[in-house]
């Protein structure tokens, strides 16, 4: 089950991350966090950058709206988006 916490800044919630895969896509939920496969290598910033890009564009909110707030350097990250609510957070997870 996706962990999500919602706080005066937004909705917090870990990401896991696999760089380098063929296409950007969401697979499911690791250990609490979502997994999600994104074609930018892992690179100065360039799967950060990409995670941030893909989902604003799969909630529908400006990249501004979105932050990594933890574990820049590492495949499992911190994101905390403002203007959503937690079921469009809970509505990426493929239901399995």
């Amino acid at each position: 089950m996706l962990q999500i916490s919602t706080t005066a800044k937004g909705i917090i919630f870990s990401i896991l991350v696999a760089p380098r895969s063929s296409r950007n896509e969401v697979v499911g939920v690791v250990e609490g966090a979502l997994k999600l496969k994104i074609t930018a290598p892992p690179l100065e910033g360039k799967a950060n950058a990409e995670c941030v890009r893909y989902l604003s564009q799969l909630l529908h909110v400006p990249k501004v709206q979105v932050a990594i707030t933890g574990g820049h350097k590492s495949r499992k990250k911190t994101v905390c988006i403002t203007g959503v609510k937690a079921e469009a957070i809970e509505a990426l997870a493929p239901s399995g």
